[in-house]
């Protein structure tokens, strides 16, 4: 198996230890032969976009977060060339996702055994996400993220939660328009999410989807994110039953527009937070995206 490799050095593993050349090494040893960068210091599109042209390869597989599989996702939409996840960021939501295994040598072994599947690939405004894309709070306290680095669990989800309720009486809740369907809403919110597929409810599995290959979009909107309501979801993740809770709406949205009295808004896509000017463009491309994952289909 040839393979374009493309590593991201400022992930959660690789600045918390995982060299890219014990990555190389383990991929040598099952087999496949990663081939060299031109320039490891150009900025990761650019490296991502070179490899992705690679010819003759059997994948492009990238070394890092949700964030970093996005952004070789916008260079392999409606590609054949499938995407290898070597999962090393903060939250990995897409490859938990798709049950590809967090440690190096199990995602490694997926590499090298397992099977393509197509998923969907979201956009808004020429954006590229895989998970979500979240506007409000959550977008303003990114940086609590690194208290659970590699770790996604009731724990620090209940530290992250405590790090969002320090922020709750900074930040006001923001108003925006939303066009779903044809039909116009104004929300005044904490947290609006467009979600590719939908969260399912498991106990103890927190923000987990399914489907991801439906074309289907799911906006959630919380009006109110107080301590009380936010210790409340948290609990309702652990018992895996917080969709209906009465503070939490959702709605499905296969064609949606945002648009808002301010220029510009600060958007969190699958993590990565950037000012997006208004209004907010979202469309979802049905099965875009090859990737692969284990035999067993890489369902949640």
């Amino acid at each position: 198996m040839r393979i374009a490799l493309v590593i991201n050095g400022a992930s959660g593993a690789v600045a918390s230890g995982t060299t890219p050349e014990a990555i190389r090494e383990t991929l040598v040893a099952a087999g496949i032969e990663p081939l060299g960068e031109a320039d490891r210091g150009a900025p990761l599109p650019v490296r991502i976009a070179a490899a992705a042209s690679e010819p003759n390869i059997d994948a492009l597989v990238v070394a890092g977060g949700d964030g970093t599989i996005a952004c070789a996702a916008a260079a392999l939409i409606g590609k054949p060339t499938p995407l290898g996840i070597l999962p090393l960021g903060t939250m990995n939501f897409l490859a938990r996702d798709l049950g590809i295994p967090l440690d190096i040598d199990g995602a490694v072994a997926i590499l090298a055994s397992g099977a393509k599947r197509q998923i969907d690939v979201g956009e808004v405004n020429g954006r590229t996400f895989l998970i979500n894309s979240v506007l409000g709070l959550p977008a303003r306290v990114t940086r609590h993220r690194e208290a659970h680095r590699r770790q996604l669990g009731l724990r620090s989800l209940l530290r992250w939660i405590m790090g969002v309720l320090r922020h709750l009486g900074r930040y006001p809740r923001l108003t925006v328009t939303g066009t779903i369907d044809g039909a116009a809403r104004t929300w005044r919110f904490r947290l609006l999410a467009v979600v590719i597929g939908d969260y399912v409810e498991r106990p103890g599995r927190v923000l987990v989807r399914a489907p991801v290959d439906a074309g289907q979009l799911t906006l959630y909107v919380l009006a109110q994110l107080s301590p009380w309501r936010t210790l409340r979801l948290a609990l309702g993740f652990a018992l895996g039953d917080w969709r209906r809770l009465p503070d939490i709406e959702r709605l499905p949205a296969a064609n949606l527009t945002i648009t808002s009295k301010t220029r510009a808004l600060r958007v969190m896509n699958d993590g990565e937070v950037a000012l997006i000017p208004a209004p907010l463009r979202y469309r979802i491309h049905r099965q875009a995206l090859t990737v692969i994952v284990p035999k067993t289909g890489g369902h949640p």
